[in-house]
């Protein structure tokens, strides 16, 4: 009698590491091709680059570290790296600072740790972090909208040439954060200011925010983080307000819809890796992260906070699995077992 075929519970499908990228990296089109129309082309070579330059370093760490190259490149992890490094620089930035940032990101945030899944940090923000306070000048140097061609970006890519003066503005939270003066009213001529936001981040954060709720809907994540992060970034900029006076540091509205608000709130604190496991833990996560967003911008040295606040959260997340992780039954809250008649 032949013997029932017994089979493995961990059987294994398609790639489904390779499935979540392509689908973070689909999700993230909406704003790639919000930030193509306002900006130009810049963004898209910055992403060609990037991805370059992501999966050569990959590859080499890989092959240092003796670990099979070709099965954990093609996983897709650091093309989505590459893909929010793009999206979070500003366009035409030079060839050098997407290189060593995509470096940083992919060496020391990430292969250094042990690879895809052993990183304490996001390694997008890592990488971020290392070009900004290396070279703050030329990662606030955004242009404004439709106002490069692509040949001139090219020359801006490779230093072979100069843009006009003009061809870079401040953003409107660069504006916001050194107003001393100005009423929010007499602010707002200032073109680097849109109807509720910044003059071209109101389309590129809305672009986020589609994005992110398709990855919502495809149950990629939970609401936990990107709640969190939304609600208190809102509740801070609600108490501080002060309405249209000189000091004002802007509305909910105005928070929500700058800098890399939805980016940072969809596609960056929802990293299962860097952030907390549980969900009341994603929470807490999620609104540290808007608290120091807010915090930064308002009284901070940088015009946005979102890589610093990740960063730091990042640190807090295994105290915060500590504290909120459930309990489960038969142990106590260290996680001991207990005994019958405790």
């Amino acid at each position: 009698m032949a013997l029932p075929r017994i089979t493995s519970p961990h059987a294994t499908g398609s790639n489904r590491t390779q499935r979540v990228m392509l689908l973070v990296m689909g999700a993230a089109l909406p704003g790639l091709a919000a930030l193509t129309w306002q900006y130009g082309a810049g963004t898209l070579i910055n992403l060609c680059w990037a991805s370059l330059v992501a999966l050569s370093v990959e590859a080499l760490m890989l092959r240092l570290r003796q670990r099979p190259v070709t099965f954990f490149v093609t996983d897709g992890s650091a093309l989505v790296t590459a893909m929010l490094l793009a999206l979070a620089l500003p366009p035409y930035s030079p060839w050098w600072l997407t290189l060593v940032a995509v470096s940083f990101a992919i060496a020391f945030g990430k292969q250094l740790y042990g690879g895809l899944g052993q990183n304490p940090f996001n390694p997008a923000m890592i990488g971020y972090v290392v070009v900004l306070i290396s070279f703050p000048v030329e990662m606030t140097s955004w242009p404004a909208p439709h106002a490069v061609g692509v040949m001139d970006g090219l020359r801006q890519i490779l230093g072979i040439g100069n843009l006009p003066d003009a061809w870079a503005q401040a953003t409107a939270l660069d504006v916001m954060k050194l107003n001393n003066s100005l009423t929010v009213e007499e602010l707002w001529r200032h073109p680097a200011f849109g109807h509720f936001g910044g003059i071209g981040s109101e389309v590129v954060n809305l672009a986020f925010l589609a994005g992110g709720l398709f990855l919502l809907h495809k149950r990629l994540f939970t609401w936990h983080a990107p709640v969190g992060m939304l609600g208190a970034l809102a509740i801070m900029s609600f108490l501080f307000w002060n309405g249209s006076g000189s000091n004002s540091n802007g509305s909910p509205l105005f928070h929500l819809l700058s800098g890399a608000t939805m980016l940072g709130a969809f596609f960056i604190v929802t990293d299962p890796v860097s952030s907390a496991t549980s969900q009341l833990g994603r929470l807490v996560f999620g609104a540290g992260v808007g608290v120091l967003v807010y915090i930064i911008r308002a009284w901070g040295g940088f015009p946005d906070g979102v890589a610093f606040a990740v960063l730091l959260m990042n640190l807090a997340a295994p105290t915060i699995d500590y504290y909120t992780r459930p309990r489960t039954y038969g142990h106590d809250k260290a996680g001991r077992g207990m005994k019958m008649g405790d």
